[in-house]
């Protein structure tokens, strides 16, 4: 009654409650709780057992051993991975996020960015397209809540179909609704080393709007938020990331190896 008392007061006062040391809430639970995505090879994604895996996790039970707990992974999708975090639902937000200035309002940004990456499109082999202003008045399929749905839809005059999570356009396109996925590049690449994507589909197109990717928390965890600036950093270092894109499968993006080569001087 008494704590209720004076958080009370202090806001009639105008004056914010300190915020709670979340670093610590974490260890009293014993647990890290990371939204990653589920559908986004190979940065997360589930494999035949179900269990949820790729770089993003990789990276996620990296943090959770640094700090000693325990991981629990929730999906989360474009639409839905800044709701959940504010709601508490999840400490951390690591989840192929790029980077916006609309973004940065609702969460606070990890900085340095952790990865970088272009736009492209998993495209049908029957669509012989080579440049991006070909793509005026085409259907393109498309997850909603990605940036740059409304940037290529206005310069290059494609029409925009949007679905949730990156599962039900995939599928789209392989009933004949659309002639691309527009998406990241790294998961197109991903995408191409499935079997069942090999035939039938490629990626023509020049990556477009390299964009970098941030790792977010709620606003006011500053400590918090320092801690992971920190880890950032330290995995450009040791070239975790670098270590990772091979290990699952994609070339190296040039900023991985630029905050490789930058974070030791070279």
């Amino acid at each position: 009654m008494k704590k209720l008392l004076i958080a009370a007061l202090a806001l009639a006062a105008g004056v914010a409650p300190a915020a709670a040391d979340v670093m610590q809430t974490i260890k009293d639970r014993g647990t890290l709780i990371v939204g990653v995505k589920a559908d986004y090879k190979p940065f997360g994604f589930r494999d035949p057992s179900g269990q949820i895996v790729g770089i993003e996790p990789d990276l996620a039970a990296d943090l959770a051993q640094r700090l000693g707990v325990k991981l629990e992974l929730v999906p989360v999708v474009a639409s839905n991975r800044i709701e959940f975090l504010n709601q508490g639902k999840i400490d951390i937000v690591l989840a192929t996020m790029s980077d916006k200035p609309e973004r940065r309002k609702s969460v606070l940004a990890i900085d340095p960015q952790y990865y970088s990456d272009s736009v492209n499109i998993l495209m049908t082999q029957k669509a012989k397209y080579t440049d991006w202003e070909a793509l005026k008045g085409k259907t393109i399929c498309a997850t909603s809540g990605s940036f740059y749905n409304k940037e290529v839809e206005a310069k290059y005059g494609a029409t925009i179909k949007a679905f949730d999570g990156s599962e039900k356009p995939l599928f789209a396109l392989k009933q004949g609704e659309c002639i691309g996925y527009l998406y990241d590049q790294t998961f197109v690449q991903g995408k191409l080393l499935d079997e069942e994507w090999k035939s039938g589909f490629y990626m023509p197109l020049p990556g477009i709007l390299e964009t970098p990717w941030i790792m977010a928390v709620k606003t006011g965890e500053d400590a918090f938020g320092k801690y992971l600036s920190e880890t950032t950093q330290d995995w450009f270092k040791k070239g975790t990331v670098v270590d990772l894109e091979k290990k699952w499968g994609i070339q190296p993006t040039d900023y991985s190896k630029r905050m490789h080569d930058k974070a030791n001087g070279s």
